[in-house]
């Protein structure tokens, strides 16, 4: 098989599939992984793949950062549904951390505790939604103010949260990879996430299924680290299935 065979039947299987692996490919073609290396990157060059980790894929792996007022018009529908599902796993905690993105805002708009609750946040909208939340205190995390989030990041947030431990974190992400782990696109906040994940008894990841096998500038965590990840119904079954072997708990939000 030449180079021109070889590149119609791997561009015929990304059809297909909307990935390739390069073992798969070098054990069905038989030629060496070496070779499907620089296949998939004269591939890349002609702009008719993205090259990943191990593969290929016609999906850009690399997410970019948009303004808070721009992403918050994006899969609505199914951020609503994440919300009703987390605010189930508050259950007795009196302490909790929401961080920024649209996506755990919307678990403010839900959130109408009978008791006390003490949230933390470095988000701005969080806090004012809740200021005056019956039985909510706020407890706003200090610090310089990016524009694209509304949320403070920094030294002075991170100092903040030194004497502080909380029941449960919910926290948004831009990119949910198998071996990047998880990530956003503003990496002077990936810092403050990775501090939060270190003081929460439980971390909740709210993302809907266009952030898988998607990768942001700033890593936060590991896999491992999270305990679970509240996703909509178009979620690829064999993602679910990795996740729960690494000691993730899914939750479908119908």
């Amino acid at each position: 098989m030449n180079i021109t065979e070889r590149h119609q039947l791997i561009l015929q299987k990304l059809q297909e599939n909307g990935k390739v692996d390069i073992q798969e490919l070098s054990d069905s073609l038989q030629v060496s992984g070496v070779t499907i290396r620089k296949d998939l990157k004269l591939l890349e060059e002609k702009k008719l793949l993205y090259r990943t980790k191990g593969g290929g894929s016609t999906q850009n792996p690399y997410t970019i950062e948009r303004p808070i007022n721009e992403k918050e018009f994006i899969k609505m529908e199914e951020k609503k549904r994440i919300a009703k599902a987390a605010v189930e796993l508050i259950g007795h905690n009196d302490s909790i951390i929401i961080g920024s993105g649209t996506t755990v805002f919307e678990l403010t708009r839900v959130l109408h505790p009978n008791k006390h609750l003490t949230v933390i946040t470095p988000a701005l909208k969080v806090a004012l939604e809740l200021c005056n939340r019956p039985h909510i205190d706020v407890l706003q995390i200090g610090g310089l103010i990016h524009q694209s989030s509304s949320a403070a990041a920094g030294s002075f947030a991170e100092r903040l949260l030194d004497d502080i431990s909380c029941g449960v974190l919910f926290v948004g992400v831009d990119g949910i990879d198998p071996e990047f782990g998880l990530s956003i696109t503003n990496l002077a906040e990936a810092s403050l996430n990775m501090k939060m994940i270190s003081l929460a008894q439980t971390v909740v990841v709210m993302a809907d299924s266009s952030k898988f096998d998607r990768r942001g500038i700033g890593r936060i965590c590991s896999l491992e680290q999270v305990d679970y990840i509240i996703t909509d119904n178009l979620i690829n079954a064999d993602t679910v299935k990795m996740l729960t072997e690494r000691g993730v708990k899914v939750i479908i939000a119908e």
